[in-house]
């Protein structure tokens, strides 16, 4: 059976206020429509329903035991349709109290806290979830709506008219060395001096061992990788035990005070690109425009 066009949302929203308030005058008020309004919204839906709910006394309406039964199920109706709204809403991202970030080990340390500090500056009531991981995954993540946002390193802009990128710094990679290692006194690193060593690296899904692979192709050889691990900390450790060396960001300086980063020479110089990412058509979203407001922040300091 077709739903009449006199029963709407709205209406069934002004039948609940009256049930409750037992008065127009009042109904009107909490409303901001009129008393012709209400009384016109409470008739139609009469004619809606194709019987009566209310009993005329003088300019009284008396509700019938039709309004009640009526008033059980046009709760639900108007209950369900708020949390259908709200929580496909939340799908999209849109005014969520919760929002989930994706970021790389590498930033743990002053990045993402001092990105975190900001947007909960901004906007005190969101909670916040955080996901570490390579490139690879948080993109792959981001893709399919399991984050809201991610922070990561890039050599190149993605190319992908789907995603958004927002610049925030650039990070150099240096060659990464245990403290008293035979080049702690070089102002810089000359990677075709390397040959004879062993190196550690990150895996292939993230961004800093294809920076690693590449600054080795500019040096015309491929370094012996003792040993790969799948993140940043277990890296550092490696390298200050003397297992081998690496080539890391800058930003990782921090990490471990028995690790030493020194400049590559010119002409292995690479940076990396650190941006915010989201979606394209979530960029209105009020806690993402909050979150790439921070980022640009960051990118000005």
């Amino acid at each position: 059976m077709a739903i009449d066009e006199d029963i709407t949302l709205r209406k069934l929203e002004v039948f609940q206020a009256f049930m409750k308030l037992g008065n127009m005058a009042r109904v009107s008020e909490a409303l901001g429509q009129s008393t012709v309004s209400v009384h016109r919204a409470l008739h139609s839906l009469e004619g809606g329903l194709r019987c009566p709910l209310f009993k005329r006394d003088g300019r009284k309406l008396i509700p019938l035991s039709t309004a009640y039964v009526f008033l059980e199920h046009a709760e639900r109706i108007l209950r369900d349709c708020e949390d259908g709204i709200r929580r496909t809403r939340e799908t999209a991202g849109f005014t969520a109290t919760r929002l989930k970030i994706g970021g790389l080990y590498s930033m743990t340390v002053r990045t993402i806290p001092q990105l975190l500090v900001g947007l909960k500056t901004r906007r005190s009531s969101l909670d916040i979830d955080l996901t570490l991981g390579s490139n690879r995954e948080l993109l792959h993540k981001l893709q399919e709506g399991q984050l809201d946002a991610i922070v990561i390193a890039l050599s190149e802009p993605l190319r992908n008219p789907d995603l958004l990128e927002v610049p925030m710094f650039d990070d150099d990679i240096m060659f990464a060395a245990p403290l008293g290692s035979p080049y702690a006194q070089h102002t810089n690193i000359d990677l075709l001096a390397l040959r004879a060593e062993r190196f550690v690296s990150l895996s292939d899904e993230f961004a800093t061992y294809h920076d690693f692979t590449s600054a080795f192709a500019r040096a015309g050889f491929a370094p012996e990788i003792a040993m790969r691990v799948g993140d940043i900390f277990s890296l550092m450790n490696l390298v200050s035990n003397g297992i081998g060396y690496a080539l890391l960001p800058r930003r990782v300086a921090d990490f471990s005070p028995k690790v030493q980063l020194i400049p590559l020479a010119e002409r292995y110089a690479i940076s990396q690109h650190i941006v915010l990412v989201i979606q394209r058509k979530r960029e209105r979203d009020p806690n993402l425009l909050a979150l790439s407001a921070e980022c640009r922040m960051i990118a000005e300091r």
